[in-house]
């Protein structure tokens, strides 16, 4: 039998980065080879069912053990790509056994995996510690959620563990906030599930940022600048004084927690035309509202003191908190929680301070609260994960099944 680590070195070795600036489903290609070997893999464990579709979405249903066909179907969730922040290319993971919680060296790359930068590493201490060789990300955001479901379904398929239906998925493209685009919440079977795409093993996620995209383009007035008064409009100052009205402290470096923000990711202009694009965020939907409120609002009054349509805000929502959704199914919470627990770990709930495919199947009909993966630092080369942490997923896993299964909690 493998473990979930082993699994995770073997699918690193695709290649599967994601790529926000095409239009296909998937993005790219290459996720369908892993896509392909997650099926071929699930048949080979006694899964027949198992299949890729034609746009690279990875489904498999394990019937339920006879006599508990009335167990609401349990679904478990996991992405595929890995993020186009960094190289996904040629990974070459560092293993390193009874980790001496110190600073370590990431190849000969020059970068170093700091304990000043990362705090919890002591605790990680005689574990065995995989990293980057800092030339590429590792791949465990979310391969090591990828792993430790097929771990899941290999361990209760051979310990002939009593459960519910279950339904497993692996999506395409969540990096690039496509992931449950066409993910087909019917066909899959579940009435409820799980993502497994946290970070720290004991983590329960239920509490998202409601979210918006906002693009704001400004229409200047370009006049030679010696004989211009009380007529040029400088698009680019117009732009400087729309960021100035919004609220100076409510910015990601100065929030944490619960605390909602503005963040300005682009900006460019010059007299003529100027543009810029914010992502607003918070997990209260009042203040969410009350926020793009506020863009509107300075859309107007730069529009009365300039003219009409020199300035154009268009927001976009791009995702609700699931926690309106979850709220009503808190056995999920509850089942989590005795499962950390037996794992001989402290259940941690922390509100994400971003979104999760699992956000939006939740607004899809599917209640999706996320777990973690026992996974550090993505998205960059200091990543990292250890094999222990790993295997506790696992275990949660399987205790949320038999929490199911037993009628322990299981109706919202």
């Amino acid at each position: 039998m493998m473990r979930a680590y082993e699994r995770l070195l073997n699918y690193v070795t695709v290649y599967t980065t994601s790529d926000e600036a095409s239009e296909t489903v998937p993005s790219t290609e290459r996720q369908f080879v892993l896509g392909r070997q997650l099926a071929e893999e699930l048949k080979a464990l006694g899964v027949e069912n198992a299949r890729v579709d034609e746009i690279c979405y990875v489904y498999a249903v394990l019937p339920a053990t006879p006599g508990l066909e009335e167990v609401p179907g349990l679904g478990f969730i996991a992405h595929m790509d890995t993020a186009p922040a960094f190289s996904g290319e040629s990974i070459k993971p560092q293993i390193i056994e009874d980790y001496d919680g110190k600073d370590v060296a990431l190849g000969q790359s020059g970068r170093v995996l700091a304990v000043k930068d990362f705090p919890h590493l002591p605790s990680l201490k005689g574990r065995t510690l995989i990293t980057t060789d800092g030339t590429t990300l590792l791949g465990a955001d979310d391969k090591a959620g990828v792993a430790e479901i097929m771990t899941l379904v290999e361990e209760i398929l051979r310990e002939d563990i009593p459960h519910g239906t279950l339904c497993i998925g692996f999506t395409p493209d969540e990096e690039i906030g496509r992931g449950a685009d066409c993910f087909d919440v019917e066909g899959f079977g579940a009435e409820y599930a799980y993502t497994v795409d946290g970070g720290a093993e004991n983590e329960i996620e239920y509490e998202n940022f409601n979210a918006a995209g906002a693009k704001v383009a400004v229409r200047g007035f370009s006049v030679h600048p010696g004989s211009s008064k009380d007529t040029m409009i400088n698009a680019a100052l117009v732009a400087m004084e729309f960021n100035g009205m919004l609220p100076a402290g409510d910015t990601p470096r100065d929030t944490e927690g619960y605390e909602g923000f503005f963040h300005l990711c682009e900006m460019s202009g010059d007299v003529s035309d100027a543009h810029l694009e914010y992502i607003i965020r918070d997990h209260d939907a009042d203040m969410f509202r009350c926020r793009l409120e506020i863009m509107r609002h300075i859309e107007k009054l730069l529009n009365e003191k300039y003219g009409g349509g020199t300035v154009t805000l268009t927001i976009t929502e791009q995702y609700r908190n699931m926690k309106e959704k979850i709220t009503p199914c808190m056995f999920l919470i509850d089942n989590a929680r005795l499962a950390v627990q037996e794992a001989g770990l402290q259940p941690l709930s922390v509100p994400i301070r971003g979104g999760t495919d699992g956000a939006r199947l939740s607004y899809m009909g599917l209640p999706c609260p996320n777990l973690g993966t026992g996974g550090y630092g993505f998205h960059g080369p200091y990543e990292h994960i250890t094999a222990e942490g790993m295997d506790s997923v696992v275990k949660i896993l399987k205790g949320i099944v038999k929490h199911m299964a037993d009628g322990t909690n299981r109706n919202c």
